[in-house]
């Protein structure tokens, strides 16, 4: 089996893999391929190791039927046209449990980012601006014994929870799909219908997938049902949210601040009013960006290869 290792990931997947004796071309570029570089360098391989950036959609996929399975390095694979892969016997997998921790930071640092307007008060001193005491500018918001909102309380959303609880003493609500009994009991969280989170929460973090049903799901509406003093958190995928509503909704005092990990479009451009927000903390989509997250996704995604050729199940295939 011919392996493409589409990125510069972790030598610790690329180990694996050779030392399994498969054949592994690595792109050791910390830019990407472009698309053409990585339709061209794929129809010479089997398997291809990717990445959430890449859009592996239908022409991509119909251009390498030889492709066996696709090792997604991250969690979410809306990247990648599934059923079309499906359809053509390509098998999909991801690497779900290995940026559980450190996603869950990333949302903890922005909602502490938020609360107390520090991206926009260190702008402050890099514009030597400092200034003089002044005991009413730039109020913060307080953060113990509030009520948090989460979005999709899965693997993230649940430690993401457990921070927000075990730290502030928070009152934890959530929507899903369908109940999560476990979660309820580990983080005390009460389900909620998606119009009771919005209205009744403090702050709403997203922590979903990207599917048709949850495209642009905070909009001019749903911004439109929470609090005036609310905070918005989006650590999952920034086309969750529609981004000129959200800035409506901030100018407008519609919500009092938002933290993102993820924008719509991505990457942000340099001048979105985002950045200058002084309620605003955006970071640029580093929630896995730790040495621990990222080996994992490494040994994982190395690891689902590894399962397939040995004609085992892999343990994170994607349905």
């Amino acid at each position: 089996m011919k392996v493409l290792v589409s990125l510069n990931i972790p030598k610790i997947g690329i180990d694996m893999l050779r030392k399994e004796g498969l054949e592994v071309t690595v792109w050791e570029n910390d830019d990407l391929m472009t698309h053409e570089e990585l339709l061209a360098a794929t129809q010479k391989h089997d398997i291809l190791l990717s990445a959430s950036p890449y859009q592996i959609n239908s022409d991509f996929l119909s251009r390498n039927q030889q492709l066996k399975l696709i090792s997604q390095y991250a969690v979410g694979y809306d990247n990648i046209n599934v059923k079309k892969a499906n359809e053509m016997g390509i098998l999909v997998a991801n690497t779900p449990y290995a940026m559980v921790e450190a996603t869950a930071d990333i949302a903890f640092a922005l909602l502490l980012a938020v609360s107390r307007k520090l991206f926009f008060m260190h702008k402050k001193i890099i514009a030597d601006e400092w200034g003089a005491f002044r005991p009413q500018a730039h109020l913060g918001r307080e953060l113990k014994g509030l009520t948090v909102g989460i979005f999709g309380l899965g693997r993230i959303g649940t430690a993401f929870a457990a921070r927000c609880r075990g730290a502030y003493g928070m009152n934890v609500l959530y929507h899903n799909r369908s109940r999560n009994v476990l979660a309820e009991k580990e983080v005390g969280a009460t389900y909620v219908s998606f119009d009771e989170l919005l209205r009744q929460s403090d702050i709403v973090s997203v922590h979903c997938a990207l599917t048709p049903e949850t495209a642009e799901k905070f909009n001019e509406r749903t911004f439109g049902m929470m609090k005036p003093s609310s905070i918005f958190l989006n650590t999952a995928r920034g086309g969750i949210h529609n981004e000129d509503d959200l800035i409506n909704a901030l100018r407008n005092q519609v919500i009092w601040g938002a933290g993102l990990d993820v924008t719509n479009p991505e990457p942000m451009k340099y001048d979105n009013p985002l950045l200058s927000m002084e309620n605003v903390a955006v970071s640029p989509h580093i929630g896995s960006a730790t040495l621990e997250a990222r080996n994992e996704m490494s040994r994982l995604a190395a690891l689902n290869i590894i399962q397939y050729c040995r004609g085992e199940k892999m343990s994170n295939q994607v349905v």
